[in-house]
């Protein structure tokens, strides 16, 4: 099957997770994505675990389907082979720090020169100009100037997501940006330059609690696993011992909630309960009521009630259940990659689409393609080994 990225090629100067993950989704695909990474460490990330039968669960997820590229880019060699990689990409990718590809001599109207085709993207914590572009950014720290520790955590502690969710963000919208600069590209024939900004990426997702809490009105309240703004609408412990996560959206669901899982229907028009800004309100008192029906059942009973009074509700599960879970595996979304230490599993990329198969390629060693790639750029074995007894891949 052909790939909507079939034939494309993607340059990248990256490291951690943003932009990985971007070119990662590129190459599922169908992309050729060209990692660029330092001889002899290669990508930090690389180092940051070794949960992955010896490789970095960061790194494992987000760059199979690679070809690892080793340059010492100080080296003007090194970076001469990278504009020669240049003059015939579709994509080029970076996230180094603020300022140092255009010092490289990668700035966009110099690579526009170089190749006018050429998509660019950067993705920065700040963006490339304002107050804050030198500014070091990682995730947690987004996090927090991006205002998400204010609305997450319980009301004594602030907590951040247990996820690189700022990165994930600006990867999502580097993606987005990139195929969408790709389509035009193929209108106007000519590339395009895209700035996206890890706060800026996660200012969006902050779209309901900005607006909850428009012009100078307080802030959604912090409130562990339950839900801000709707109540009842979190975890709930079972007789068992263990939680039901549950969720109402309207009124007529309270009603049957209260009817069909509670069996105590007068409590649907409880003054305390009967409109969910009440229910909000009063949380505590109402925490107590369901819990203490639900104090004889176990949570899978709980859950039948639910599923009977079509109550949306779900287990709340390990992240070790996940590569179990019945769902996932009743859908085939679990595929083997190869990596240099064997075969690993891997989530099959969300979004089934009949004309194509995912990409799903394997994660490579460091420098596993260099030899190859400066092969294709028309450097022989003897260019190949001086540039290498040079230390410039």
């Amino acid at each position: 099957m052909v790939r909507p990225l079939d034939g494309i090629t993607v340059v990248s100067l990256e490291h951690a997770i943003a932009a990985p993950f971007c070119t990662r989704q590129l190459a599922d695909l169908g992309a050729r994505v060209i990692k660029v990474e330092r001889p002899g460490g290669g990508d930090f990330a690389r180092d940051y675990d070794e949960r992955a039968q010896g490789l970095s669960s960061h790194f494992v997820w987000v760059n199979r389907s690679k070809e690892s590229l080793t340059l010492d880019l100080k080296q003007p060699q090194a970076l001469a082979l990278l504009r020669d990689l240049l003059k015939t990409a579709d994509v080029f990718v970076q996230n180094l720090a603020p300022g140092a590809a255009a010092r490289m001599g990668l700035a966009y109207d110099e690579l526009q020169r170089l190749n006018p085709k050429l998509v660019a993207c950067s993705i920065s914590g700040y963006g490339e100009d304002g107050p804050y572009r030198d500014k070091k950014a990682y995730d947690l720290l987004i996090q927090s100037e991006g205002g998400f520790l204010d609305v997450t955590g319980t009301p004594d502690e602030r907590c951040k997501a247990g996820i690189s969710i700022a990165d994930i963000a600006a990867g999502m919208y580097a993606y987005t940006n990139i195929l969408s600069a790709l389509l035009l590209r193929g209108r106007t024939g000519v590339g395009s330059n895209i700035d996206v900004s890890m706060l800026e990426a996660l200012a969006e997702w902050m779209g309901f609690p900005m607006y909850y809490a428009y012009e100078g009105q307080s802030a959604p309240t912090r409130n562990g696993a339950a839900h801000a703004t709707i109540y009842p609408y979190g975890p709930f412990r079972a007789g068992d011992g263990r939680e039901v996560m549950l969720g109402l959206q309207n009124e007529r669901e309270w009603k049957a909630f209260c009817d069909k899982v509670l069996l105590q229907p007068q409590l649907a028009v409880d003054p305390r309960f009967d409109v969910n800004p009440k229910r909000s309100e009063h949380r505590s008192e109402l925490r107590r009521i369901i819990e203490e029906a639900f104090a004889s059942l176990s949570a899978e009973q709980v859950i039948a009630r639910l599923d009977e009074t079509q109550i949306a509700n779900a287990h709340v599960n390990t992240v070790g259940a996940l590569w179990d879970h019945p769902q996932l595996k009743a859908r085939g979304r679990f595929r083997s990659v190869g990596s240099p230490q064997g075969d690993l599993q891997a989530l099959v990329p969300p979004g089934l689409n009949a004309s194509f198969d995912y990409r799903m390629d394997a994660i490579p060693a460091i420098g596993e393609h260099t030899d190859a790639i400066l092969r294709s750029l028309g450097r022989g074995d003897a260019d190949i080994a001086a540039l290498r007894a040079a230390g410039a891949i």
